[in-house]
């Protein structure tokens, strides 16, 4: 089994940064992708930032420049800079991959809260 823990949100001003971290644990053989989503309130969730085990990444073009995702072993990371009030969502991180059963897994974070303030 596969947990992700997600870690990092807050409330903060438009214009500021903070950086959320996914610490992705258990029988974990190769985790091949991280994904972050978020969802606003009375919205869908939606796609923000990817990277892959080679480190290829993509990103929503609405967080282009401003975000930055990034990976190191089996914990993921999304920095975010130039917060605007539109960016305030609970984000999630999703991972999929490998566990050493042999079995593919597809494992979600609980979510974080990002509260961006004009």
């Amino acid at each position: 089994q596969v947990q992700l823990v997600e870690s990092g949100g807050g409330l903060v001003q438009a214009g500021g940064s903070l950086r959320l971290s996914c610490a992705a644990s258990g029988n974990i053989w190769r985790l091949n992708a991280m994904d972050w989503y978020r969802q606003a309130p009375g919205k869908q969730r939606e796609f923000v930032a990817s990277i892959t085990s080679r480190g290829s990444t993509s990103y929503a073009d609405s967080v282009k420049v401003r975000f930055t995702v990034s990976r190191e072993k089996n914990t993921g990371y999304l920095q975010m800079r130039t917060l605007k009030p539109e960016d305030t969502a609970v984000y999630y991180c999703n991972a999929r991959g490998t566990t050493t059963l042999i079995e593919d897994f597809d494992a979600w974070g609980q979510g974080t809260q990002v509260t961006v303030s004009s």
